[in-house]
């Protein structure tokens, strides 16, 4: 459910912006190509960053609501205005995602400095669940994945699916106490050996800086074989689909990590600097995960942070899909 507000009248909007720290708002039409174009952002912001009397997100729709509009001389759509306090503290004019989640994200830090602001993955959930610090310039561009072209290939069925390594909520493996118990398998396994291949589609064309892995697999109990974390990990941007194993051994990648065990924080998380001037107009990534550091058989991933900024919305026209047996 939208945790959007759609602003009725004035005397609603006025309420809220004393009753909300920060509100922002969306100055729209209904006929605005460039307003239905950025609104899917917009939602996503919304979603990730909106907490009670803390941060609030509205719509204002100008034909429907011109009072409003008029007070605070809103002529061109969108418009997007921040206020704190009730006092207009930021303006971004036109669909501009990058700008519009730049400004957003750094009020929304100032309203909860114990939050990253970062984005998909990186705001405060629920759980208080954060990923490990960001690269001082950059954010979160998690949110940037398209999600219904998500793949992965040698993950075993009875764990969680791959939509759940980009979840903002705490991992289960983290969890203490009855939480514990009995965790939700969030996480995933590779099946017939230690080897898994990912592919993430963009939605904008993006500047990757660094990749945030987490990996928790639970302490070995008597001869119980417990899955390892990653240690070699191929990187391979703007492939049009997903790579099959065989293929990606003939295919040069652009970057290969080596994970060594004092890369992994408190967290289960290693944060992985990438070469950045090899990713710097990104539309997908293929993440092949080689080995595990161990002698075991699987490889387990909780959860994958994208992180660098964001470029121009791409035109995803229709996802490839190939089969790999």
């Amino acid at each position: 459910m939208s945790k959007t507000i759609q602003i009725a009248s004035p005397a609603q909007f006025s309420a809220l912006l004393k009753s909300s720290r920060i509100v922002v708002t969306d100055f729209y039409a209904d006929w605005c190509g460039p307003c239905k174009a950025i609104a899917p952002i917009y939602e996503q912001l919304s979603a990730q960053l909106s907490r009670p009397n803390q941060i609030s997100f509205t719509k204002v729709n100008v034909d429907t609501q011109k009072e409003i509009a008029s007070n605070y001389a809103v002529t061109a759509m969108p418009t997007f205005m921040i206020f704190k306090q009730g006092q207009v503290m930021e303006k971004v004019q036109g669909a501009d995602p990058r700008k519009l989640q730049d400004v957003v994200q750094k009020l929304a830090a100032e309203a909860d400095p114990s939050s990253s602001s970062s984005g998909f993955g990186g705001s405060s959930s629920s759980s208080g669940w954060r990923v490990a610090e960001l690269p001082r310039g950059y954010h979160d561009v998690t949110d940037q994945i398209e999600i219904k072209g998500l793949e992965l290939l040698n993950a075993d069925i009875e764990f969680g699916g791959v939509r759940g390594l980009f979840e903002d909520s705490k991992p289960s493996g983290l969890l203490k106490g009855k939480a514990a118990e009995k965790p939700a398998k969030d996480w995933v396994e590779s099946d017939t050996d230690e080897q898994l291949m990912l592919f993430l589609p963009f939605q904008s064309t993006l500047k990757v800086h660094t990749l945030q892995i987490t990996s928790l697999p639970p302490a070995a109990e008597d001869d119980d074989e417990v899955p390892m974390r990653p240690k070699t990990i191929r990187i391979y941007p703007n492939r049009p689909h997903i790579l099959g194993f065989e293929e990606a051994d003939d295919v040069p990648a652009a970057q290969s990590l080596t994970i060594s065990p004092e890369d992994w924080d408190s967290t289960g998380t290693a944060t992985l600097p990438l070469r950045f001037v090899k990713f710097q107009n990104v539309t997908s990534l293929v993440l092949f995960v080689v080995d595990g550091d161990g002698e075991g058989e699987r490889v387990r991933l909780d959860r994958v942070r994208i992180i660098g900024e964001t470029g121009d919305k791409r035109d995803q026209g229709k996802l490839e899909k190939i089969d790999h047996d």
